[in-house]
């Protein structure tokens, strides 16, 4: 009678749970039992390790053979467990020195040749390791790069079930040919990805400044000036914008260009992307790291769970997940479905989102710039003197109350996109300010709102409540009067104000000042309320 045990992770959402695989031998007839609540994919796993066991030179053990996953209690789905599984069998057999691997964390699929294969997930997987106190994994080497993002932990990078063997044993590890001629893509690399998992997920090329300059330049953007200083006031306070505008006005073009004005992600930043975009399958084989803030635009007929996440058994990422960090851009808003749109209240309040399905509850984070973009009615021509709109007014408020009224009091930025004029087509009114020239701006503002938020949990203006900006940092004495008699007239809700405020302290750090001042509010009210009071043509975001 042999037992040996090994470790693995269950991942639940991006977060990860350490299961102990233990293997147990008996004298019996020769079978294999997994218990431990394994998925399909999991309970498969018997058949894909003994194939890889035998054709890696190893015997199978012909005894009675039962491999438990603990805790049992915590669903186990996936392929991720075959390397751990193979171990311990072997370790059980005493191919391998159970006192070797009963601490070691082992992640990856089996081919039947003994191959291993990546997995979705090991970013997480191993941190989820790294904090149960593990400090050896046991990854596929294509996935070897992304595992040594987790600061204090070995990392081996195996190719083959044969090379574990050989270290395990301190034989000669063999050499690995790769099956197909080179310059052919690698299929295994194809775990990795999930097709359509994406969900309009775009990882930019490059960045200003960087290797690549084929990037969408802000320059290229004719007019539209009091779009532009909003699209640059929301960059630089992490302001959630609403664009309305008729058809061809810039709408859609001007949010394709927010990303490139934000800042590179910082470490941490980085590392939480990375894991969702890893659990999701859309982290790009050869990028471990994800250093630029992801771009994440569904179709209009995107359904509710995959705005939020869900689906069958553990609920996935969904599109407010995998924009963590970075843009969800919702084109053709008033098209989505009311209820996918309400959704989205609550991950845009707390910066993360509880999915709780039969299979468990999952915590996904959602920390994202939300940018809108709607026609005013069905034909879009509805705000176009003399354009010829034809929708009754009944349709027009159908159309535009799609938007519900909790969902935009969430939006700090409302601005109208005005039809592009014809000297502003034909460069009349000279060119605009390049990606560049903004994005040094926002990432002076966000340097000045970072240092004054050094010691707090906030990073942002968005994120600072109300009641500390008006308490511990307060405006210039009546730069708020404006803004509170509107809010005594009922054309501001308490929320709004306190949105209204932010929004002042990001003009104002544009601006360089030390807090807002009645002219930082005229310019937030003006791009909160939509009502034009000349504040922001006469100043600027970043004058």
């Amino acid at each position: 009678m042999g037992f040996a045990r090994a470790c693995s992770v269950a991942l639940v959402g991006v977060d990860g749970v350490v299961v102990e695989v233990q293997a147990d031998l008996e004298p019996g007839v020769a079978a294999f039992t997994l218990v431990g609540l394994p998925d399909k994919t999991l309970v498969e796993s018997r058949d894909r390790v003994r194939a890889a066991v035998v054709n890696s030179g190893a015997a199978w053990p012909q005894k009675k053979l039962t491999v438990g996953l603990s805790p049992a209690s915590v669903p186990k789905a996936g392929a991720g467990f075959d390397l751990a599984v193979a171990i311990a069998v072997l370790g059980a057999a005493e191919v391998v020195d159970p006192g070797a691997i009963a601490d070691l964390v082992l992640i990856g699929e089996l081919g039947l040749d003994g191959r291993v294969r990546p997995v979705r997930g090991i970013l997480p997987a191993v941190l989820a390791a790294a904090e149960a106190g593990h400090r050896q994994v046991v990854v596929p080497q294509q996935c070897a790069a992304e595992a040594a993002l987790v600061p204090d932990v070995s990392v081996l990078g195996v190719r083959s079930l044969r090379q574990l063997i050989a270290v395990l044993t301190d034989g000669v590890v063999p050499e690995e040919e790769p099956p197909d001629p080179p310059g052919r893509p690698d299929p295994i690399l194809a775990g990795l990805l999930v097709p359509g998992a994406g969900l309009g997920t775009g990882l930019a090329p490059g960045r200003p400044g960087g290797d690549c300059t084929d990037f969408p330049d802000l320059a290229d953007v004719t007019g539209q000036h009091t779009a532009r200083r909003a699209l640059e006031v929301a960059a630089a306070g992490g302001h959630h914008l609403f664009l309305s505008g008729p058809p061809g006005a810039g709408k859609t073009m001007l949010a394709e260009r927010l990303p490139w004005i934000l800042p590179p992600l910082t470490r941490q930043d980085s590392v939480e992307v990375t894991a969702v975009h890893s659990v999701a399958g859309i982290l790009p084989p050869g990028e471990p790291l994800v250093s630029r803030p992801p771009y994440c635009a569904p179709h209009h007929s995107a359904t509710m769970q995959s705005l939020v996440g869900g689906g069958t058994g553990v609920p996935r990422p969904g599109a407010v997940s995998l924009a963590h960090r970075g843009i969800l851009f919702l084109d053709e808003a008033a098209e989505f479905h009311s209820r996918a749109l309400d959704a989205l209240r609550q991950p845009l309040e707390s910066g993360h989102v509880v999915i709780a399905r039969a299979a468990g509850v999952v915590r996904l984070p959602a920390r994202f710039l939300m940018v809108l973009a709607a026609n005013p009615c069905p034909c879009g021509r509805h705000t176009l003197h003399g354009s010829g709109c034809e929708c009754p007014p009944s349709v027009i408020r159908r159309y535009q109350s799609r938007l519900s009224g909790p969902l935009l009091d969430r939006v700090d930025l409302r601005v109208e996109v005005e039809p592009v004029t014809r000297g502003d087509l034909l460069g009349q009114g000279g060119r605009g300010e390049s990606t560049a020239v903004v994005a040094d701006r926002v990432r002076a503002a966000r340097e000045r709102a970072g240092a004054r938020f050094a010691d707090t949990p906030w990073r942002l203006n968005s994120e600072v409540p109300g009641q500390e900006l008006r308490t511990r940092w307060q405006a210039a004495p009546g730069a708020l009067v404006q803004a509170e008699r509107e809010l005594e007239r009922g054309l501001l809700t308490a929320r709004g104000l306190d949105r209204v405020l932010r929004v002042a302290w990001t003009v104002a750090d544009l601006r360089g000042r030390d807090r807002p001042e009645a002219l930082d509010v005229a310019v937030a009210l003006e791009l909160r309320t939509g009502v034009a009071r000349g504040a922001v043509s006469m100043t600027g975001a970043g004058t």
